[in-house]
């Protein structure tokens, strides 16, 4: 069914196929396939020298640059395991990450090593820190050391059903798990993306999203690797630089979140660039409002191709079609090659119209969560990956999300889902972000609360978006109080961070949470 079985024959079989072929273009450099190929053997070699085997973890903190190719490509050469770390991580979650994934070996950069060198003491199964730019070479192993074995690629035996990565989830309630991907894995959501976004070897993807997270993983590297096309590495998302970058490197498409999307909905002068090369844009990790949603195509003309998936099952699980009817406000139908269904609490599926959990089954599943047999079981079952995620089915089979099952507020017995006052929220052309979630209330056992984010220059009051919803939603739904504020936390990706909102709120209020989250758990 795939041209492929592992990411390890993959690469080698397009460096193969098209040596010449330009895979990756950052800043005024590229690398061919060939080269990307020679590169990997070379790291693939060099960690082996240093006793890596098949299975052994490798931990990654390394920003948005080549090394970061490199070396993910050659520990899938060598049948390790990539465990990336985000890199807004304190010392205390790396700690974590490194000690929890058994990892005997971490690569990072310069900025990183005295924070790293510090902690080793504290990580006894950490045999060797291999550092990008050292700042100095004691204690450590420079990367160029590594990059200078000889480039036949390593003869070692991978199978597609082989653990090719661990991607640390950013829960909203104690320590992150680790999610075990399968080389299986990446290679069906590679083709299952490449053939919904339509990719050919003339398409070039640029990679705005920090590598540490699957989007930028499997959407923009092996998705077009799949298909013979191309990807343009940036160390991030700049507003300043993005429009520049389209103009300069031209290419077909991109990937973001909904925070991109608004931020680039209130740029000036994109007139003045060339954004003509983009086919399309992809939205996921997070459901776009759809007042951004239309802003964003009517002010650069470009077709939205809106997703959603989660590391859980690799990455991409439904979308909405390319090609035939596109519902905006719907998430769309499921990737071919899987499954997605609204399922009730007992593992049935809910007639069409019905709200219940959005559950997956395909090949993209995980093998599970790695050291967390319980957590595991509580997720798959009979199969279908349980997303946490509210939503329902209308009657041509596309998917509308409601929210997470866990954001869900009950308001003195009724069930109110804070995306759909947040979708009336942005219609508001003073906000530029909203977040709606539960605060504990003796009464009602939780309130409606409104967080909100005015467009810059613009100054909002909670008497005005009251008024301004009471024509558009039920009076219950109503935030009780709103909170105007600068900025709101977010993830590396821009995902606003409720969980964060709500323990900064209740800290500063001195509300006690406990009882929330253990009914919600």
């Amino acid at each position: 069914m795939y041209k492929f079985k592992t990411v390890k024959e993959m690469l080698s079989g397009q460096a193969k196929a098209m040596p010449d072929k330009a895979f990756m273009y950052y800043k005024d450099t590229t690398k061919t396939l060939r080269e990307l190929d020679d590169t990997a053997n070379r790291i693939g070699n060099g960690l082996m020298s240093l006793g890596l085997k098949k299975g052994d973890r490798v931990t990654m903190l390394i920003p948005n640059r080549p090394e970061f190719i490199y070396a993910w490509f050659a520990l899938m050469k060598t049948g390790a395991v990539m465990v990336p770390i985000n890199i807004q991580f304190k010392p205390d979650e790396i700690k974590y990450i490194i000690n929890n994934s058994e990892a005997g070996t971490l690569i990072t950069t310069g900025a990183f090593q005295d924070t790293v060198t510090k902690m080793k003491g504290e990580m006894p199964l950490l045999k060797h820190i291999i550092v990008i730019d050292p700042k100095e070479r004691a204690g450590i192993i420079p990367f160029e050391d590594v990059m200078s074995a000889n480039p036949s690629e390593p003869d070692i035996a991978v199978d597609e059903y082989d653990y090719a990565s661990f991607i640390y989830t950013s829960g909203t309630t104690g320590y992150p798990k680790g999610v075990i991907d399968t080389h299986h894995n990446y290679i069906a959501n590679a083709h299952q993306i490449a053939e919904a976004a339509d990719f050919t070897e003339k398409d070039r993807a640029m990679l705005i999203l920090p590598l540490f997270h699957c989007n930028a993983q499997v959407v923009t590297v092996l998705a077009p690797m799949y298909a013979g096309a191309s990807f343009v590495l940036m160390e991030g998302f700049s507003p300043k630089d993005f429009l520049p970058a389209i103009d300069k490197y031209k290419p077909s498409t991109f990937s973001g979140v909904p925070t991109v999307y608004a931020i680039l909905n209130s740029l000036p002068d994109a007139e003045k660039y060339d954004l003509s090369s983009l086919r399309f844009v992809i939205c996921g990790a997070a459901p776009m409002p759809v007042e951004v949603f239309n802003t964003f195509e009517k002010k650069y003309k470009a077709f939205i191709l809106e997703g959603y998936g989660l590391s859980e099952a690799t990455c991409a699980s439904i979308i909405n079609p390319l090609k035939g009817k596109r519902k905006i406000g719907s998430i769309g139908k499921a990737l071919n090659g899987q499954d997605a269904r609204i399922l009730d609490e007992n593992n049935k599926e809910l007639p069409q119209g019905q709200i219940g959990e959005i559950c997956i089954k395909g090949d993209v599943v995980m093998a599970g969560y790695y050291k967390n047999p319980e957590a595991t079981a509580a997720t798959i079952k009979d199969g279908w990956l349980h997303t946490g995620d509210l939503g329902y089915k209308d009657e041509e089979g596309y998917i509308y999300i409601i929210g997470r099952k866990k954001e869900m507020i009950i308001r003195g017995g009724e069930n109110i889902y804070p995306k759909e006052i947040e979708e009336v929220l942005y219609k508001h052309q003073k906000v530029q972000d909203a977040a709606v979630v539960g605060i504990p209330d003796p009464k009602w056992g939780e309130e409606v609360f409104g967080f909100i984010v005015p467009k810059q220059g613009m100054q909002i009051t909670e008497q005005e978006l009251v008024g301004f919803l009471k024509e558009k939603i039920a009076d219950y739904k109503i935030p009780k109080k709103f909170v105007i504020t600068d900025a709101f936390p977010k993830t590396a990706t821009g995902k606003i961070q409720k969980n964060k909102i709500i323990e900064q709120y209740a800290k500063e209020h001195g509300i006690d949470l406990s009882k929330k989250f253990a009914a919600k758990k």
